[in-house]
């Protein structure tokens, strides 16, 4: 369920999945959209969240159905901008980048104290591969809008990645940057755990005896630490309270059996509430499968590894 727990996120995005399956929006979606947007307030972490999952949902039709309806809706502008950012990561993609960040100005004026504009605005700086400068620059609007804005950081570590624009090196500069300062239950306290699990992916695809080696990521004191921390606080009841808890609790289980931690993995996949994430069990084959045969293998309690008895009802 891309909305994990959002009830209300899940009911809006089944909503706009009909419509466009019949490829028209009526006001009654573009209200529902609306509510669900404006409804998060402040909460900027729910905001993106819920922006994410609609602009996957609506198709690229539909958000431009909302904006030339609603020229001056904040939410129409986002989503739009977000729908574009989607669709132009996909090959031979005809989205003008520019034209969105201009939508994403826009969007700024109307709602000077929102970071999403600036999040997704330094996303299309990401899939262009922009000069690092003009990214500084909208790294600090974000900063002083939302210092722990999880989006944001992932999109920075994303462009930062010696796969995109950056080094090793300038991930290391941006997770020491952050490191001493970020509450440890912030929306983008699964920074460090994220960037691991990509240097784990990243050595596992090199092949040869990089892959071999690639168990050794997890000794590592800084990534000891870090799961040390994660596994001890994360899966604690209302811990983490940010809108994408659940993404960040698979994400816990998945390097946690990555490291051989099994009996941490089981508590951390019993926190995720039977809610499956694409990523990042998706670099291990079918995700549902993935996350299914760990979950009865370390979080039943079944000492055949879950083969028996009822099935749990699995989600995604």
């Amino acid at each position: 369920m891309p909305e994990l727990d959002d009830v209300t996120l899940g009911r809006v995005r089944r909503r706009v999945e009909t419509c466009w399956s019949r490829g028209s929006l009526d006001t009654a979606v573009m209200a529902l959209m609306a509510d669900a947007i404006n409804d998060a307030g402040e909460d900027w972490d729910r905001k993106a969240h819920r922006l994410g999952v609609l602009a996957g949902s609506a198709g690229r039709s539909l958000p431009g159905i909302w904006r030339q309806h609603s020229p001056k809706d904040h939410g129409a502008l986002l989503l739009h901008a977000w729908s574009d950012l989607l669709h132009a990561r996909q090959q031979d993609s005809a989205v003008d980048l520019h034209a969105t960040r201009e939508t994403c100005r826009l969007a700024a004026e109307l709602q000077p104290a929102d970071p999403t504009p600036w999040t997704v605005h330094l996303a299309t700086l990401r899939v262009e591969q922009r000069p690092s400068t003009e990214l500084a620059a909208i790294w600090r609007e974000i900063k002083a809008r939302d210092p722990w804005n999880r989006e944001a950081h992932l999109q920075a570590l994303g462009y930062l990645s010696p796969d995109e624009c950056g080094s090793s090196a300038l991930v290391l500069d941006l997770l020491d940057g952050v490191r001493s300062l970020m509450p440890p239950d912030a929306p983008a306290a699964g920074l460090e755990l994220t960037s691991l699990v990509l240097s784990h992916q990243r050595a596992v695809a090199e092949g040869g005896m990089t892959a071999l080696g690639a168990g050794e990521i997890w000794r590592r004191p800084d990534a000891a630490r870090a799961l040390d921390q994660a596994a001890h606080y994360w899966p604690g009841p209302g811990f983490l309270r940010h809108a994408t808890a659940l993404a960040d609790l698979n994400l816990l289980a998945y390097a946690l059996i990555k490291a051989g931690r099994t009996t941490e993995a089981g508590t951390a996949l019993r926190a995720t509430q039977g809610v499956a994430t694409v990523w990042p069990w998706s670099m291990d084959g079918d995700p549902l499968e993935r996350y299914a045969h760990f979950h009865g293998r370390y979080a039943s309690g079944d000492p055949d590894g879950g083969s028996g008895g009822r099935a749990p009802s699995w989600r995604r």
